[in-house]
């Protein structure tokens, strides 16, 4: 009898509280986080669990919503599990976790592309990202020295309804006899999941892959592992890229509108919430916001009482007057987390604000970008005009400076954002020469300041007004000579007397490219600054630009043999280098043309009134440049250059030009032609070559080429002393000598 009655008690307890728990009385809490989130965003500034972070005194967070709600209550967390389980084998993947160091440790950081698949169709996206990656520094056609995969199957598109879809792709990749579970496998994706709920199940198991992939959420985002790109269109350039829409600072930075959007609004389904939600801020003055639901085979089917009103406002605006005159663009999530108006804000100088919670901005890894958008919550939506009404006229032009930084160093091309996303892992796998967070963030940006070269700021020419610092006040003077030394009367050898006669003059090197042997020590003149001749490598006309170890200076003073200059044009070339470290400060300019009637770039040594080149035949730069011209740009282009012997000069200006956005600076000099002064100088000059000229005009083409757009910036500056050729007595100029030559 007490037994049962003991069986009674437990039982009416059991079911108490099961009902408790269906009723809700009894709460268990479940965390929306994934397994090894970080909880740090220390780098980038963003946390995607605090809206507005950037903006804190603006807005207050609704107190009755969790700091991670999913904005999407209709679906289960055993759903998301389930709907997620074809990505996530490697669900806890880090690189200490899944990714094999020890294939790098031999050869460096090299990338292997799978050879295409006979009856394989690629996407012409997917083929730019691979034909980029065939084309960078990384790529090496041998798996053996590869440290990263990449496939050869076009895994861009894995929506099942679109015609891009690879079909049987799992069995595919499982066939592929390096798979190894993927692991230093990249997988690049665009578009996941289809309609209507849009996942992002890729619809194979990608292992111990590495994803890098536009619209990913912050609860599938693998930090310190995937890469979040962005969503880009089909027509994104492969290379080049236009340059941002910002032509000049505007102040105040207010333009037409203040707050802009045009785009689909969806009547059902996944992202509909938000953008439903738009009329209710849209003022038809300064706020426009504007939607249409005339998109898709059967909208009329589904139209709401508000369809046919929004449908001709919607009409009566042009999308690409709105976006280039407003100051701030919203970035609404769509059917996926990624839209295509964030890289077109960017470009047009139009301040980001995103409403899209839960999205893995964009390389944020690297990028602060806090410094370039407004992060917006999709749950405040009816706060956002006020907010970005209460933001400092001088935050905004910072912003939309930053966006303008942001879109070309990163997101101009297809080409950038791919190599973006293998220096990313790169420095993941490089971890003690890896770029700091002013790199990413600053200009020329992470592209260009490689870390191989020094993980110190102050050893590249672009930071030292950052750091409060300059240059070293010295330079090394590098002759290149090709002619043999057979007379002390020779112009180099008054040349290397008046270079190192110059008080700033650390070292003469001169570097020996001709056939014959190294004279011996006794030819050459003796001087205050030590003077070392090294033979150049292979003879070839690049070993000019080669990261020499025994150049101990910041500035390189790059001279041709049969150049004539004095200390006094010397001296004052070096002073004025010192207030513009990053850029070619010299004397014989150059310039170049498009020519309309051969619809190709051509190239003058015309006089004129502006110019765009100086050449390397008397110029001083940082030396950080020999090591990026090695090791930047691709080994076809320094082979064509040496083959002739020529464009060394041209290809440099290219770079630096590339690199800083900014011209050359010409300096004061003697008013005679280069070319005809080395005609007369030295019979065996290149420059007395008669196919030179038409030599110089093709590597003006197959520069812009590669580098996929015109670098070269025109510039009406030269800059003379102070006293030039003024009406006071010479006594009182500094650089008297130079008005005299």
């Amino acid at each position: 009898m007490q037994a049962k009655k003991r069986y009674l008690i437990l039982l009416s307890a059991g079911a108490s509280l099961i009902l408790l728990f269906c009723f809700g009385g009894i709460q268990v809490p479940l965390s929306r986080r994934g397994p090894g989130r970080r909880d740090d965003h220390s780098l980038t500034g963003y946390h995607p669990g605090a809206p507005w972070r950037r903006l804190q005194g603006y807005l207050k967070v609704f107190s009755t919503w969790e700091k991670d709600h999913d904005f999407h209550e209709d679906i289960s967390p055993r759903q998301k599990r389930d709907s997620n389980s074809g990505l996530f084998t490697g669900r806890r993947c880090r690189m200490e976790s899944c990714f094999n160091f020890s294939l790098c440790e031999r050869n460096g950081f090299k990338v292997y592309v799978y050879p295409q698949q006979k009856g394989e169709k690629l996407s012409e996206s997917y083929q730019n990202i691979l034909s980029s990656i065939e084309g960078s520094r990384f790529h090496t056609p041998d798996p053996a020295k590869a440290c990263l995969f990449v496939l050869s199957l076009d895994t861009l598109d894995r929506d099942q309804l679109s015609p891009q879809y690879v079909h049987n792709l799992k069995a595919k990749i499982q066939s592929l006899p390096l798979w190894n579970e993927g692991r230093n496998h990249i997988i690049f994706n665009l578009y996941s999941g289809t309609w209507p709920d849009y996942t992002e199940d890729l619809g194979f198991d990608i292992g111990f892959a590495m994803l890098a992939k536009a619209s990913i959420s912050t609860e599938n985002f693998r930090p310190n592992f995937d890469v979040s790109v962005p969503l880009f269109s089909k027509d994104h350039p492969r290379t080049g890229g236009e340059r941002g829409f910002l032509k000049h600072n505007t102040i105040p930075p207010y333009r037409k509108y203040m707050l802009v959007f045009k785009g689909k609004r969806y009547l059902t389904g996944i992202g509909s919430d938000t953008r439903n939600a738009l009329y209710h801020v849209h003022n038809s003055e300064d706020v426009v916001l504007l939607t249409t639901c005339k998109h898709g085979k059967d909208w009329q089917k589904h139209k709401d009482v508000r369809c046919d009103k929004d449908n001709v406002e919607y009409d009566k605006y042009d999308y690409r007057e709105m976006l280039y005159n407003s100051t701030f663009c919203l970035v609404p999530r769509g059917r996926r987390l990624g839209s295509f108006r964030f890289l077109e804000a960017l470009q047009a100088a139009c301040v980001p604000v995103m409403l899209s919670n839960g999205w893995e901005l964009p390389f944020s890894e690297i990028i602060n970008w806090n410094t370039a958008a407004v992060i917006g919550d999709e749950r405040l939506l009816l706060q956002i005009p006020s907010t970005v009404r209460s933001i400092h006229q001088d935050k905004i032009l910072s912003l939309r400076q930053q966006t303008q930084f942001l879109w070309e160093a990163y997101f101009n091309s297809l080409e950038k954002i791919v190599l973006t996303t293998l220096e990313i892992i790169q420095d993941r796998v490089l971890l003690h020469a890896s770029r700091s967070s002013l790199m990413w963030n600053s200009l020329p940006g992470g592209l260009f300041t490689l870390p191989q070269y020094s993980t110190n700021l102050g050893d590249f020419p672009f930071y030292y007004a950052k750091l409060g610092t300059k240059p070293y006040p010295k330079f090394t003077a590098i002759i290149h000579m090709v002619t043999p030394l057979v007379s002390q009367s020779q112009p180099v050898m008054k040349l290397l007397v008046a270079v190192a006669k110059s008080q700033y003059c650390a070292q003469v090197i001169v570097l020996w490219n001709s056939d014959k042997p190294l004279p011996a020590k006794h030819r050459w003149p003796v001087t205050s600054a030590p003077i070392s001749v090294i033979e150049g490598e292979s003879k070839v006309i690049n070993s000019r630009f080669l990261p020499y170890n025994t150049i101990p200076t910041d500035a390189v003073l790059s001279l041709d043999e049969d150049t004539v200059l004095s200390t006094t044009e010397v001296d004052f070339a070096f002073t004025v280098w010192q207030s513009f470290p990053d850029r070619i400060v010299g004397y014989p300019a150059r310039s170049h043309f498009w020519d309309s009637n051969k619809e190709r770039w051509g190239y003058t040594s015309k006089w004129t009134n502006d110019y765009s080149m100086v050449l390397t035949g008397a110029a001083i730069y940082h030396k950080y440049y020999h090591y990026l011209y090695t090791t930047y740009l691709p080994a076809s282009l320094r082979t064509m250059v040496d083959q002739m012997s020529n464009c060394e000069d041209i290809l440099m200006n290219f770079l630096v030009s590339s690199v800083t956005k900014l011209p050359p600076v010409k300096v004061t000099q003697k008013k005679q032609y280069k070319e005809t002064m080395m005609g007369q100088s030295s019979r065996a000059s290149r420059w007395a070559d008669p196919d030179h000229f038409a030599q110089r005009q093709t590597c003006m083409n197959k520069f812009a080429n590669w580098f996929g757009t015109m670098p070269l910036i025109h510039s009406q500056m030269r800059m003379d002393p102070v006293l030039f050729k003024d009406q006071v007595s010479i006594l009182r100029k500094k650089y008297r000598d130079i008005e005299r030559l």
